[in-house]
Formats: C-alpha cells, sequence, structure tokens
C-alpha cells in the first residue's frame, strides 16, 4: 500500500511550478467532469511536515481498489465527503459517527494538512483523507455499493451559463454516486447559491433513483467556511438530503 507521506515533500517539489489543483470542478479534456480545478501555490514547512507526520495515519492506499476493512482496520460505514476543504464538516461527522469511517477527499493540501492536524489534536481514529479526483477515485476504486452516504457540501455553483457543464452534480454524476451507495444510502447536498440549487432539483427530478427532501442542516455539522459567507450575505443555504430508492 502506497501512502503518500514517504514521497510527498518530493512530489510538492516537482509541483512547485506545475498546477495545484483545488476543489472546483472542471471538465477534463475528454469532457469528464472532474471534482477540482487548477491551482498554483507552494507549501509552507509546517504543511509538509504534518502531511509527512499524520498522512501515514490518516491517508489511503494511492491505488488499487479500495477495500473498506483493510483501508480502515475493520468493517463499518463509510462516508466519502467530496471537496472537504478545511474539513469542519468531515471533523464533526467523525467526531458525532465514532462507529462510521469518514473518507475525506480534497486536492489542496494545506487544506488537508489542516485538518489532519486537527483530527490528531482531537484524538479522532475514524477520519481519513484521499488527496486526488474524487471522480476518478468513485469511478476506478470505490465498489459497488459500498458507500453508506456521500456528502458534497458548498460545491462550485458556476453561475455563468456558459460553465454549467461544470457543475458537479449532473444526471450522470448521480449515477455514479447511486451505483456506489448502499440501498437506502444518502446522498447530502448543500449550496448558498439559488441557481445551482433550481440545478440540483433538476438533476435529482431527471434521475428519479433518490428520494429527496429539503430541510435543516444536519445537527452535526457546523456553519463554517463557505457557508458562514453565505449566510453573511444574506444567502439562503439549500440542504437537501437524497435517499437511494
Amino acid at each position: 500500500m502506497g501512502y503518500i507521506s514517504t514521497s510527498y515533500r518530493h512530489v510538492c517539489r516537482r509541483s512547485r511550478h506545475g498546477r495545484v489543483p483545488a476543489y472546483a470542478g472542471d471538465v477534463d479534456i475528454d469532457g469528464r467532469v472532474r471534482s477540482f480545478n487548477a491551482r498554483r501555490g507552494r507549501l509552507s514547512a509546517l504543511t509538509l511536515e504534518r502531511m509527512e507526520q499524520l498522512g501515514p495515519k490518516h491517508s489511503i492506499a494511492t491505488d488499487g481498489p479500495l477495500v473498506p476493512q483493510e483501508a480502515f482496520g475493520r468493517i463499518a460505514p463509510v462516508v466519502l465527503e467530496i471537496g472537504c476543504g478545511h474539513g469542519a464538516a468531515a471533523l464533526a461527522y467523525a467526531a458525532a459517527h465514532p462507529a462510521h469511517d469518514l473518507l475525506a477527499v480534497d486536492v489542496f493540501t494545506p487544506a488537508l494538512a489542516r485538518m489532519l492536524a486537527e483530527a490528531d489534536r482531537r484524538g479522532l481514529t475514524n477520519l481519513w483523507m484521499h488527496r486526488g479526483d474524487a471522480v476518478e477515485l468513485l469511478a476506478e476504486r470505490v465498489a459497488t455499493a459500498s458507500l453508506t452516504a456521500v456528502h458534497v457540501f458548498f460545491p462550485d455553483p458556476w453561475p455563468k451559463v456558459k460553465h454549467a457543464r461544470r457543475r458537479f452534480i449532473s444526471r450522470d454524476m448521480l449515477d455514479l454516486i447511486a451505483s456506489r451507495l448502499v440501498p437506502g444510502g444518502r446522498l447530502l447536498v448543500a449550496t448558498d447559491h439559488d441557481g445551482y440549487a433550481a440545478h440540483v432539483r433538476s438533476a435529482f427530478e431527471a434521475h428519479g433513483g433518490f428520494v429527496v427532501t429539503e430541510g435543516d442542516r444536519p445537527s452535526w455539522r457546523p456553519t463554517d467556511g463557505f457557508e458562514d459567507k453565505g449566510l453573511l450575505a444574506g444567502r439562503r443555504v439549500s440542504e437537501f438530503r437524497a435517499e437511494l430508492r
């Protein structure tokens, strides 16, 4: 199992003048939506130290099928959070659900390092991370009917019409997520953009494979980051809970 940490500093040096991804939602050259967009940046010594020290404790293997018992050391419900950022929601879920394993996926390394440091401070052993494209992970490594839930909180709304195809939630993406959920599994989506909320509703209606309800923020999830900014700006947060039929 090839963990990130052993060669992490080398990888970061090679990427210094290249493209360092950060979650947003983009379209690859083959037309496939990715779960991230590219961003340039350098990594601080603190970020590198955190990844090297804490990465092996919280990382899954970098390739091969994701076998939960091997990856997490136990048989337990598995929840995938796509675009975890600094990990406020992931940390809160892991703390509130110790019997579950939460796999947080992002490509913004400083945010992942910060999340790992906080997980270590809290003594959380059920929070895991993967640095990479969540779509690739879902399509190529996650087994059919193996996830209890998928969380997508505040994805990039891509408000311009010409960018609409970059939106992460789509009928095709719902097909992929549905195939990876256990019967009765849940997809939670939150957005503070009314246009994106309408887009999500339309995608769920077109798909038809989920029972969808809209309501309040889950009690375990703190307001943080994008949500706080939206609330301060007077925007409404739409919360979707979709259960696989």
